[in-house]
């Protein structure tokens, strides 16, 4: 019997990885009926990570109200796994893009406040070890409201707090720790990540993510200098250069912050979640892999979960076939990276809030289609 691993990433502001499995299941079967299935939902560090990891390891969720990335209040979840030792935060639950319309999109004003009070929820609960991951924010100040939530004294010229949001960049006169939380550093944190982006300059965390949280071209001058000036503060305060560092510049700066206020250390987040998953465990017993991501280009080829995943299925010999939202001009690089085949889901050019409705019925369409043309390669040539 011919068995396939499902093994998708989420379907950026339409679909979680969990749905997107499903999706590609029930449009599997309708093509090969006789086949099993496994679904196993993956995730890269960015949105969707959370869910990843606590259903691998048989967790729970936990939820609070938290400052939102616009300052309003809202609710968020985070997971407690490893008999509740271990906190999973997923810093988009409370400082995503996902929680504003295009329409309320403004880094200037943004604010990963909302991560730091889950933060604080967690340390409240007695958890030894913090996973923090980091993607999808709606934010651009350096970590900095994560960081105030702590206890971290983030000071204007006369003394007194920062603003919320880039703003604070812009006021940033000086740092302190000394009413930092003190069982941060008695935490341990594992920040893990999608990217490799530094905090500043052309590939960092304000040009590359800036406009699609909202930034103009001027907004984008002015943060980039304001992270530069933050950048040199935080190397006075925590003693060591960090916006060089590969990855400081995840979530608009947050990656900074958690290496030097939370003492983290970044790591490729693909590569945990593999391992919490037991992918390979799950690949020795494949015929064939299934996958998808809500866009397919260049970038796929660069720590995705869709590369990770293809290495690893290279080493056991397994096939993959991808299936995305979208597929950039560039698309057919991510081919490098090990993947077998790519097919784009959305059946003609439409809006994108259109598009997002059809993902799912997108999905199980084309993996009919793939599906049918798999059960019937024995009879190729």
């Amino acid at each position: 019997m011919t068995h396939i691993l499902i093994a998708p990433d989420s379907f950026k502001e339409s679909l979680t990885a969990a749905e997107v499995a499903t999706a590609i299941r029930r449009g599997l079967a309708e093509a090969l009926p006789d086949a099993s299935f496994t679904e196993l939902p993956l995730a890269d560090g960015g949105e969707g990570t959370l869910e990843a990891l606590v259903i691998a390891a048989g967790g729970r969720y936990e939820t609070t109200e938290v400052t939102g990335p616009d300052g309003s209040t809202l609710k968020a979840r985070f997971g407690l796994i490893h008999d509740d030792r271990t906190a999973v935060i997923e810093m988009a639950e409370a400082s995503g893009l996902q929680r504003l319309s295009q329409a309320r999109r403004n880094p200037m004003k943004t604010t990963t406040r909302g991560t730091g009070e889950l933060i604080l929820d967690a340390l409240d609960r007695g958890v030894e070890q913090i996973i923090l991951t980091l993607g999808g924010s709606a934010t651009n100040d350096g970590g900095l409201g994560m960081a105030q939530a702590l206890g971290v004294n983030a000071l204007d010229a006369s003394g007194q707090p920062v603003a919320p949001g880039g703003q604070g960049l812009l006021e940033l006169a000086s740092l302190n720790l000394h009413e930092l939380d003190t069982r941060v550093p008695a935490t341990r944190f594992r920040v893990i990540c999608d990217v490799n982006n530094p905090l500043t300059g052309a590939n960092g965390a304000t040009y590359v993510f800036g406009p699609q949280k909202g930034a103009t071209p001027e907004m984008l001058v002015q943060l980039d200098q304001g992270m530069a000036r933050y950048g040199l503060l935080l190397e006075q305060v925590v003693g060591r250069r960090l916006s060089d560092t590969p990855g400081a510049g995840a979530a608009g700066g947050l990656g900074a912050a958690a290496c030097g206020f939370l003492g983290g250390r970044l790591e490729p987040g693909i590569d945990v979640v593999m391992d919490a998953v037991g992918l390979r465990e799950h690949l020795r017993g494949a015929d064939l892999v299934v996958t998808g991501e809500g866009r397919i280009d260049a970038q796929t080829a660069r720590g995705k979960t869709l590369a990770g995943l293809a290495r690893e299925a290279a080493q056991a010999n397994v096939p993959v076939i991808a299936l995305a939202g979208s597929l950039g001009d560039d698309y057919t690089e991510a081919l490098a990276c090990g993947l077998t085949a790519i097919f784009g889901v959305t059946p003609a050019p439409m809006p994108l809030a259109e598009a997002l409705e059809q993902t799912a019925a997108s999905l199980r369409r084309t993996a009919r289609n793939v599906g049918a043309l798999y059960g019937v390669r024995p009879h190729w040539g």
